[in-house]
């Protein structure tokens, strides 16, 4: 029996796919239009990224959470990961949910940047989900 708070409800239109960039760059995801006085306390980010396996060792790719006011958003508004690789082998697969500040602005976004010299990661793609 799932957990009654557990928040795993997911809406298709609530999920976007987009490819991480090369190294020394960044990309946005597909924004969410968060609803005005949606109860965001029952929101979850959802951030699904697979092994790595082209990162280079010590470089990093960090994802944070973007806002704005339009559907463009490009303000970080919070880091919410950061993989790093190791041992020649990349980085491991992750999946973490986040809660979503109930002071956004009307549009979020995962922005993912790798490394300078980072190595060419950009046949793996990231998922991001709102969940509520």
């Amino acid at each position: 029996m799932a957990h009654e708070f557990a928040r795993n409800i997911q809406d298709a239109a609530l999920s976007v796919t987009k490819a991480l960039p090369a190294a020394n760059a960044s990309a946005i995801s597909d924004p969410f239009r968060i609803e005005s006085g949606r109860a965001m306390e029952n929101v979850e980010l959802e951030l699904v990224v697979p092994a790595t396996p082209a990162l280079a060792d010590t470089k990093s790719i960090t994802f944070e959470l973007v806002e704005g006011s339009s559907s463009s958003p490009t303000t970080v508004k919070q880091q919410l990961l950061k993989t790093t690789g190791a041992s020649g082998t990349g980085a491991a697969a992750v999946t973490a949910r986040f809660r979503v500040p109930s002071d956004c602005l009307a549009y979020i976004a995962v922005k993912a940047s790798v490394e300078a010299s980072g190595g060419d990661n950009t046949a793996v793609s990231y998922t991001a989900r709102l969940r509520g």
